[in-house]
């Protein structure tokens, strides 16, 4: 048998960091692709050469991390850093193959040299016991800042807090936001800021039409700016999104072995995305053993598929024992490929969807982990934010996607009104509709936004990014979030 020689291996890492050579890096690949609005932060992060940590990007398949990452080399050329000290490897790459990550650092001259440089492993959950090698690289060149990727959350973020204790700073890069899309498909001067963080959309029924699109293919980059992938999304996000998470990604780590019954239990969660479920139910309607039911569950959230929310009880304190919670799609665009795309008088499949998308533009708040619906016998509302170091809950807020609360107010926000009058300390709620949007009106004397999901969905997405901007700009918290639903 032949063996792979240095030169098949030096000729691929040439092919995959072209500014090795490149003149210009205005005429590289990813230099002219948009960036996300993600990206002003993680540079911040990656970039700050005065700090010995590793940075590692998590997030799902196809939100843009290889692009990121690419777009980080491009960054760290404008900033005078030499092409020849910057690499980029991807880890699943079949010629690098049992390659120590150390490989690598010794492919860079200057790094051996003791100049700064910046290297970027891409898929680094490939490597076994990637968070060993990663952290002894860290320690034996601090002039070199590493960045490593990867698609599966949990496995990557235990290890890297287990193994990389003050030598790893995490960064989650969610599915792409309903705002990300709404600019990347060029309407981005419907929406217009009137506040801090409140926004007005003077055509609420074409940012609806918008919205509908973004439900059904948006939460991927690649779909805006091809029409393949849009008139296809059954092809690129079941196949090359869900298929290989579920057959490849998840088996591979957690040494699966009935990945057709993950993939049937999955297919079951996706379906009823938005309702209330239980792991007793749920073993029930699936056939599935209840352990394995809880375990799955683990492993689906660990690689950004799903969405677990818990809930609490009408004095808005979780439950001793969890029976019952919600699971929604992490990127809603997931049922669409899996099954059929919505359509505009899909009124009861939106309104569960929505939930879905609002979530998703979460998933990167500095509060998300404090989100969670609340239920007792006769009443639901659907979001509340809890605060664990007070115990007790300051916003609250529904999602809906109808225009009744125009003609039956007492009707509409009943449950809200309820949940707002057992809880005097809650500061504000909201309540979203089809196409309303009033002015705050007053429910059990806390003020309430009423706004269309669609704009409340861009909304969320949007502020999001703009904290988790500002957190990593300043290297502290902010609780803005914590402040308005």
């Amino acid at each position: 048998m032949l063996q792979i020689s240095r030169d098949d291996i030096d000729a691929r890492l040439a092919l995959d960091n072209p500014w090795w050579d490149a003149d210009d890096p205005s005429r590289l690949p990813t230099a002219n692709l948009p960036k996300r609005v993600y990206f002003d932060p993680f540079q911040k992060l990656a970039l700050n050469l005065q700090v010995r940590r590793a940075v590692i990007l998590l997030g799902p398949r196809r939100v843009g991390k290889t692009v990121m990452i690419r777009q980080l080399a491009l960054q760290a050329l404008k900033s005078g850093m030499p092409g020849a000290n910057i690499l980029y490897a991807s880890i699943d790459t079949p010629l690098y193959s049992n390659l120590p990550l150390s490989f690598f650092v010794e492919a860079v001259p200057p790094a051996m040299e003791g100049e700064q440089c910046l290297i970027m492993f891409d898929e680094i959950q490939y490597l076994k016991d990637w968070q060993t090698h990663l952290k002894d690289l860290v320690d034996t060149y601090p002039n070199v800042r590493f960045v490593a990727s990867g698609s599966a959350a949990a496995a990557l973020k235990l290890r890297s807090q287990e193994s990389g204790a003050g030598r790893f700073s995490d960064f989650v890069l969610p599915p792409l936001t309903f705002s990300e899309y709404v600019e990347f498909s060029g309407h981005g001067d419907l929406v217009v800021e009137v506040q801090k963080g409140r926004y007005l959309c003077p055509e609420i029924d074409k940012l609806n039409s918008i919205f509908i699109d973004y439900l059904n293919y948006g939460g991927y980059p690649e779909a805006v700016f091809n029409e393949e992938v849009r008139s296809n999304p059954d092809r690129f996000i079941r196949s090359d999104i869900v298929e290989k998470v579920l057959l490849n990604d998840l088996p591979s780590l957690y040494g699966i072995n009935d990945i057709q019954e993950l993939k049937k239990l999955f297919m079951f969660l996706a379906y009823n995305a938005g309702h209330e479920a239980s792991y007793e139910g749920i073993s029930q309607e699936s056939g599935i053993s209840k352990s394995i039911v809880r375990t799955y569950i683990e492993y689906l959230e660990s690689a950004f598929l799903i969405i677990k929310l818990r809930t609490v009880n009408e004095s808005c304190r979780s439950m001793q024992r969890e029976r019952n919670f919600k699971v929604y799609l992490s990127n809603p665009s997931m049922r669409a490929a899996l099954f059929s795309a919505v359509k505009s008088d899909d009124h009861s499949l939106i309104g569960h969807l929505a939930e879905s998308a609002v979530f998703s533009q979460w998933q990167h708040s500095l509060s998300f982990s404090n989100l969670r619906y609340a239920r007792w016998r006769n009443g639901e509302v659907d979001v509340v934010y809890v605060s664990e170091a007070e115990q007790k809950a300051l916003w609250a807020g529904e999602i809906k996607w109808s225009d009744r609360i125009g003609s039956k107010p007492d009707g509409e926000t009943r449950n809200l009104r309820y949940l707002l009058a057992r809880h005097p300390k809650l500061k504000n709620a909201f309540f979203t509709t089809k196409s309303l949007q009033l002015p705050d009106i007053m429910i059990e004397g806390r003020k309430t936004y009423v706004v269309p999901t669609s704009l409340y969905c861009y909304t969320v997405g949007r502020n999001a990014a703009l904290s988790t901007t500002r957190f990593h700009s300043a290297g502290m918290d902010d609780d803005d979030d914590e402040q308005e639903g």
